[in-house]
């Protein structure tokens, strides 16, 4: 029985925000786990904090970083409807218009990685059925970041997600052009891992409607993985 679920995540662009706030909204160089369960929960059509909080719990996850793509800093204004905290449209103190909102945004372009996650195999199942077939359209980190292919990629049983992550190959078209005639490259891995093992992030989500997220931990790894040629390259 399945106990991992592979999904790729890449598209033009990508935006997986840890530490944002107020007018700069950065992006982390890899998936974060509060992005993904959020692209699960449209898949599966959860929106309410305690199936989240529940959903985020069982999974474990770790990310190859097959390409880690290029930071795009976007400015942003938003002009009226911009919403304070009393619930009231901002309005600037002189002229009384509605206030003008400027934001700076950070984006991953070009980027591609490999997800796996880890949970019982009825968890597995259900994902991999809901993300092949999504009850809400899916996105890669922010709404305006659609995925430019469909995320499934497969399931398997694995005894731990860094040997999952070595298991499926790279296709040479991800890699650069000098590496794409050797067997293997070393490639930067982020897995979940114990609280003394690891590096403390907040991106386990807690109450979404709240933005609020619990402690995670994380180390960084290089996995070997294999490298696999495209069909339009071997013709």
């Amino acid at each position: 029985m399945a106990n991992t679920l592979f999904l790729r995540l890449e598209g033009p662009m990508q935006s997986w925000g840890e530490r944002a706030r107020w007018s700069v909204r950065d992006t982390a160089p890899e998936p974060t786990k509060s992005g993904v369960v959020g692209l699960l929960a449209c898949a599966l059509g959860l929106n309410e904090d305690i199936e989240l909080r529940a959903l985020s719990r069982r999974l474990r996850m770790g990310v190859r970083c097959d390409r880690p793509g290029s930071i795009l800093v976007d400015y942003h204004t938003v002009v009226g409807g911009v919403m304070s905290a009393e619930g009231k449209v901002k309005k600037n103190a002189t002229t009384k218009e509605p206030e003008t909102v400027v934001s700076w945004r950070s984006y991953l372009c070009d980027a591609s990685f490999l997800v796996a996650l880890q949970a019982d195999p009825t968890t597995i199942d259900q994902l991999a059925t809901a993300i092949q077939s999504p009850h809400w359209p899916i996105f890669l980190g922010r709404k305006s970041c659609p995925p430019s292919n469909p995320p499934f990629v497969g399931i398997g049983d694995f005894a731990s997600l860094l040997i999952a992550l070595e298991a499926i190959p790279i296709e040479s078209s991800r890699v650069a052009p000098n590496q794409r005639t050797i067997d293997t490259i070393k490639v930067r891995a982020v897995i979940e891992c114990l609280p003394t093992e690891g590096m403390l992030r907040r991106d386990e989500i807690d109450m979404l409607s709240r933005r609020t997220y619990s402690p995670r931990y994380t180390r960084e790894v290089y996995v070997n993985a294999k490298i696999q040629n495209t069909d339009s390259e071997e013709a």
